[in-house]
């Protein structure tokens, strides 16, 4: 009787691992469920006027990168000890970083930069990060998740378009010279 139990344990594992084995995991919103098992991330609420970003998880590097949501046309920011006014509006991107690489990396949290629908490139708006408090330059340890928001300053009548991204120093790109641009809406 033991024999058979061992038998079917060791046929069910094997169908189970090949059933596992042709199923493509996706990261990031809209994945599919996977067998593995996941931490249980708690669901965060929206913020007012935010747009939940439904973007698969992009790579640069050893990062992944998620966008979470994107709030366009805020004409003020309000911080802890001020008030800052956009020149034309501010746009502001949620997303979440995860160091997939075996040590920690120098990660540039501010140089992420902001394409509209011309083309024209934005930096993150130094001033409108320190008002809300956001991160600089972190070293993002091995296997470590960050979420947090940058700010872009762009005028009245821009479309944002896309989102380049940096993941800092790897092993093939030490001074983190390239990057990866992610699409803000879907094709």
């Amino acid at each position: 009787m033991r024999r058979v139990v061992a038998v079917m344990s060791v046929v069910l594992a094997a169908g189970s691992a090949t059933a596992c084995g042709g199923m493509p995991v996706e990261a990031g919103p809209g994945s599919v469920t996977s067998p593995v098992p996941t931490y249980p991330v708690p669901a965060q609420a929206v913020r007012p006027d935010e747009k939940v970003l439904k973007i698969p998880t992009t790579l640069d590097g050893d990062t992944a990168f998620t966008l979470l949501g994107m709030t366009a046309e805020m004409p003020t920011l309000i911080g802890s000890h001020a008030e800052y006014h956009a020149k034309g509006q501010f746009v502001r991107i949620r997303l979440s970083v995860i160091n997939n690489g075996r040590s920690s990396v120098s990660f540039d949290a501010r140089r992420h930069v902001m394409v509209d629908h011309r083309e024209t490139e934005h930096h993150v708006d130094t001033q409108a990060m320190n008002v809300k408090r956001q991160p600089e330059t972190i070293d993002l340890g091995a296997n470590v998740r960050l979420e947090y928001d940058v700010y872009y300053d762009l005028p009245k009548d821009a479309k944002p378009l896309a989102l380049r991204v940096y993941g800092g120093p790897t092993l093939t790109d030490l001074k983190d010279g390239s990057s990866t641009e992610i699409p803000l809406a879907q094709p």
